[in-house]
């Protein structure tokens, strides 16, 4: 299939006369597929997720396809997102083919992963295929491919969002997602990298007509959606907010005048049994975002990996490069630490921004799920629990993208929720 050169736009359905005007919820589980569809209070927009496990491809197309034409009911579907397991990789183009036809008219947008997630299920290391379909009325979705020469020149307001997805080794991320902060400042930028294959070129992006191996796909998505972003990076602080004053590029020096091998031995004695286990594997460092900022909550720093250590001059290296005066905190992470962190994080969006979510995409990191907290389905229920039983869909992912504090950064044990709802008017 051939590429997409330049971005091309839809402009999305506008509600029926007789649109949904009540609200409610429709659930329908059967056997290995289950699907939900949500209905907003007012016509202006509707989402209907679905999943199923089913390892015969043609099995788990058709219930994942007839579930979502139910769900939207007489709204036309303008963006299907698709989320296919590696277990179907002879399928992936007829699965993708087969979802286009059944929800003729709507964007295709998705990727191949390892894990997928969808209508409150998350099936993990199994064949799974997971879709949500949304109806946009008043939305504009533009696609666009980016690859080798970089990003192409995108079209939209400044507050447009996008939507992104993955080839983990053909992506230059460390350019892509700053230009997209740039482009569009006011916007949220949300998505993950695939993770269905262990080498490269065995991952296929689709996008629209098009299967591609390299790069990145995304959609701006402008008019009357906004797209919020709820972003649970899973620690919590150990020890207390420390100022760097020594650090050259990613390679810290100085914590508060001392080495930071030394101060970190001393927050090792102090902490718990418990907590001592988590330094061994789960220890991280946390960087303040907001540098006028004096009090410090767990979830205002961006998270980053100590990646090495240097016993001669108690220097740390961080997955980050750090700047004199920044504030710090060492961070763990484990499941009580994940589970309370997302739990703040949704409750705090639900007080702040109330009802009147429609949908959600989830992008999670693979080392969540069952072997974190060692239950299913954990942050898709934590979803309904807060917000109430939204249509969701999404996967596990190779890296999760997704602000922090307004800048947007690729994340690593993450959770990255992007909740549509209608734009406000201002």
């Amino acid at each position: 299939m051939g590429l997409l050169q330049a971005p091309r736009s839809f402009a999305c359905s506008e509600p029926e006369a007789n649109g949904v005007t009540t609200a409610g919820l429709r659930v329908r589980t059967s056997g290995e597929c289950a699907s939900w569809a949500g209905i907003l209070a007012s016509p202006s927009m509707r989402f209907a997720s679905a999943v199923s496990a089913a390892p015969d491809f043609d099995r788990a197309v058709g219930e994942v396809a007839s579930a979502l034409q139910a769900g939207l009911g007489d709204a036309r579907a303008d963006l299907l997102c698709c989320f296919v397991s590696a277990h179907h990789e002879p399928a992936y183009h007829s699965i993708a083919e087969r979802l286009r036809r059944a929800l003729d008219g709507a964007l295709l947008f998705g990727c191949t992963a390892r894990s997928v997630l969808g209508a409150g299920r998350e099936i993990e290391d199994a064949p799974g295929l997971a879709a949500v379909a949304a109806s946009l009325p008043g939305a504009a979705l533009r696609p666009f491919h980016a690859d080798a020469k970089g990003l192409p020149d995108l079209v939209g307001p400044d507050d447009a969002h996008v939507l992104l997805l993955v080839d983990p080794w053909s992506a230059d991320l460390d350019a892509w997602i700053p230009a997209l902060d740039e482009r569009f400042p006011a916007g949220t930028k949300i998505g993950g990298v695939a993770s269905a294959a262990a080498q490269p070129g065995r991952n296929l992006l689709f996008l629209g007509e098009d299967a591609l191996r390299t790069g990145a796909v995304g959609v701006v998505i402008s008019g009357a959606v906004a797209v919020d972003a709820v972003v649970a990076q899973g620690c919590r602080p150990v020890g207390p907010p420390l100022f760097v004053t020594g650090a050259r590029e990613n390679v810290l020096f100085e914590l508060d005048g001392n080495p930071p091998m030394e101060v970190l031995g001393r927050i090792f004695a102090a902490a718990s049994p418990a907590e001592q286990r988590l330094f061994q594997g789960s220890l991280f460092l946390g960087i303040e975002m907001e540098a006028e900022q004096s009090r410090f909550e767990s979830g205002d720093f961006l998270i980053r990996n100590l990646i090495g250590a240097d016993a001669n001059t108690g220097s740390l290296q961080v997955a980050a490069n750090l700047e004199d005066r920044r504030v710090v905190q060492f961070h763990l992470r484990d499941a009580a630490a994940a589970a309370e962190d997302l739990a703040r994080r949704l409750a705090r969006y639900g007080v702040e921004r109330g009802p009147g979510a429609a949908g959600a995409l989830l992008f999670s990191c693979l080392g969540r799920g069952q072997g974190l907290y060692g239950v299913p389905d954990h942050d898709s229920a934590a979803l309904q629990r807060a917000l109430g039983p939204l249509p969701l869909g999404g996967f596990f992912c190779n890296g999760e993208i997704g602000p922090v504090e307004g800048r947007t950064f690729l994340h690593g044990y993450t959770s990255a929720f992007g909740i549509f709802r209608a734009k406000e008017e201002r």
